[in-house]
């Protein structure tokens, strides 16, 4: 579990809570027509961009903001090294029954072992990749929005507010309410946004690319395995997927 984005957004949300509780009543930041403005609107807005299907998906895609656990690329090679030198040594069938760590390198030794020609293997495996990954952007794309119109939202909230305050002005009861809509729809829209959506879209962001670096390097990793690629060469071919940094950390491992 990625614990940074959790502890991130609720420490912004209790730095926000201290601040309105420090300052004063809690009530008074509490205002059912701004928070329908604000969290009603947005998820109508947001909802008619995606489908129903893609809104309560990528609440669920969400969720690998805060368990995902990519493993780190160095894991992965170190892994796919080792059983090529056994699938080099034994055969591709020596593979069957070992225990593979990450699920996709699985289905890809799996896929491999039950005799699919190499060009099967990587139209599956690619499938595979591309979904993952059109799922991911359909998540990022709903946050970022998400973090576009609540702001928008609460614009509008402040001018509904506002119009009812000047349409009030002879009735000085009315004008606090009303100036309440105005200033706390402006506050709601830039929470939800700042401190809930965009980070969330951010690190999916980070998620996606770093599940696209490991599938990666796993397609290739199985692509070599399949092939009878020298487990020396292989591990030579799947370094380039690493930084540069990373890339000089690992030939001094290897010394």
């Amino acid at each position: 579990m990625d614990i940074a984005t959790l502890f991130g957004i609720i420490g912004a949300f209790m730095i926000i809570a201290a601040a309105i509780l420090l300052g004063g009543s809690a009530d008074i930041f509490i205002n059912i027509p701004s928070l329908t403005v604000v969290v009603g609107g947005t998820f109508a807005v947001t909802l008619s961009q995606i489908s129903l299907k893609q809104f309560f998906g990528s609440f669920k895609v969400a969720l690998k903001a805060f368990m995902h656990k990519s493993p780190p690329p160095n894991s992965l090679i170190e892994e796919a090294v080792e059983l090529a030198n056994i699938a080099r040594k034994e055969g591709v069938l020596a593979l069957e029954g070992k225990e593979i760590a990450d699920k996709f390198l699985e289905k890809g030794i799996f896929l491999c072992i039950d005799g699919h020609p190499p060009e099967v293997v990587q139209k599956m495996l690619g499938k595979d990749i591309s979904l993952t990954i059109e799922r991911h952007e359909v998540g990022i794309k709903m946050f970022k929005s998400m973090g576009d119109v609540a702001p928008a939202m609460g614009m509008i909230g402040t001018l509904i507010g506002l119009v009812q305050m000047l349409s009030n002005m002879d009735d000085p009861k009315k004008i606090g309410p009303a100036m309440a809509v105005a200033l706390l729809t402006t506050l709601y829209g830039a929470i939800i946004a700042n401190a809930f959506a965009i980070p969330i879209a951010q690190k999916l962001k980070m998620v996606s690319r770093n599940e696209r670096l490991n599938k990666s390097l796993i397609l290739e990793s199985v692509s070599s395995i399949q092939g009878g690629t020298n487990p020396k060469v292989l591990e030579q071919l799947l370094v380039t997927f690493l930084p540069s940094s990373q890339r000089q950390l690992a030939g001094k491992e290897e010394s």
